[in-house]
């Protein structure tokens, strides 16, 4: 069997923040998009849905390095255009303390219809996710891939958390984002599917009966990429560490590579009822990686560190085919020093414990991420904004 392509795709989402209020702004500069793309080269910078938002997408990469190159890049660009104007991008999935009634949305025909389809239900996405696309052109592949690569999605959120913080309050799950996120129609965990072509039958049924316009109306974790030939991994909340996500990207692939690499021995991975894996999906947004998840095969709930380290002996033997073993295994790292939400609520807590309130305390959390989002980007140095007097951005 002709081997897949493999290639990478990163696409990530960020907050824009007024780098005095640490509020997000209520619109972009109108010369931001057009400064950031005069830097990079061509590469992908576009609005999101919320005016907050702004979002990223790498070029085609053949490795984790040049995913690495593109992804510093492109942060670097955004960054760099927002501190000339007093701002500050947040690779994160929710803002700490803003509020999304208050924010305003995009214009454009695309936003508009989904305004106006979701209602609420849209109004308050004021949230970010990171999506990894790998290239695997045959679509009978990519659809049995993506029938057994749904085990993992849990894995994958556990790791990348990083939306414990809504409207100022410590919601206590580790990924608040999916809970504003399932409130639209299609989306979780996906079908599965016999064949492309049942899939294409099911996109033809819903668009000849006009739910929805074309294949990217359906937001499941996992889906064919309805315009490139790649299997587009959606569960991941935006990274802040730029190293956190170069280790969620080479372990989509990895674990793509071995699935692929077993139906070349004739073997496959199992798979398990969607119920048991959407209670996997709940327990890493509730706790990240802190209390494991269901080993479907055992049956019980098993330690994340032990269930990590399998995962890391299942794709050993692709991390180094593919020349990213060194970014796999820095998710033993995440574990060490937890991921975005863990340290998101570490800082809030330091802050209480030393008397700021709850206003204030929101506020080092977003200094906090202001810095880790630049960590490793090696942005154009710049002053830090004076500090908001106290409770004036709660």
């Amino acid at each position: 069997m002709k081997a897949p392509a493999f290639t990478l795709g990163v696409e990530e989402e960020y907050l824009v923040v007024d780098r005095t209020t640490r509020d997000l702004v209520e619109d972009l500069p109108a010369t931001m998009l057009t400064q950031c793309k005069s830097r990079i080269d061509g590469q992908q910078v576009k609005p999101e849905f919320m005016r907050a938002q702004i979002e990223i997408g790498t070029r085609i990469c053949n490795s984790l390095a040049e995913v690495r190159d593109s992804l510093t890049v492109l942060r670097g660009a955004v960054i760099d255009v927002a501190d000339e104007h007093g701002l500050a991008p947040l690779a994160v999935s929710t803002h700490p303390f803003a509020v999304w009634t208050t924010q305003k949305h995009s214009e454009g025909a695309r936003y508009h219809a989904l305004r106006e389809e979701m209602q609420a239900a849209a109004r308050r996405l004021l949230i970010c996710g990171m999506h990894v696309h790998v290239g695997i052109e045959d679509e009978e592949l990519r659809i049995d891939l993506m029938n057994q690569f749904s085990y993992f999605l849990p894995h994958l959120l556990a790791l990348s958390c990083s939306s414990p913080l809504w409207e100022g309050i410590d919601t206590g799950l580790k990924s608040f984002r999916l809970t504003v996120f399932d409130g639209l129609p299609r989306t979780g965990i996906p079908e599965r599917f016999a064949s492309f072509a049942e899939f294409r039958r099911l996109v033809r049924v819903m668009t000849e009966a006009g739910i929805i316009q074309d294949a990217t109306k359906i937001w499941w974790d996992l889906r064919p990429s309805a315009r490139y030939p790649t299997l587009e991994t959606r569960i991941m909340d935006v990274c802040t560490d730029i190293d956190d996500a170069l280790c969620l990207a080479a372990l989509v692939v990895s674990v793509l590579r071995m699935l692929w690499r077993l139906r070349c021995g004739n073997q496959r991975w199992r798979t398990y009822s969607p119920m048991l894996i959407r209670e996997n999906r709940w327990r890493a947004m509730r706790y990240s990686f802190d209390q494991g998840l269901i080993d479907l095969g055992r049956g019980k709930v098993v330690p994340f560190p032990q269930l990590l380290e399998e995962l890391l002996e299942l794709v050993r033997e692709d991390a180094e085919a593919l020349g990213c073993v060194h970014d796999v295994e820095h998710a033993r790292r995440i574990l060490e020093r937890g991921t975005s939400a863990h340290r998101q609520l570490a800082v809030r807590k330091a802050a209480l414990d030393a008397g700021a309130s709850e206003a204030e305390a929101n506020i080092a959390v977003v200094d906090h991420l202001i810095e880790e989002t630049r960590r490793g980007v090696r942005p154009k140095p710049t002053p830090h904004a004076a500090a908001a007097p106290a409770g004036g951005a709660a």
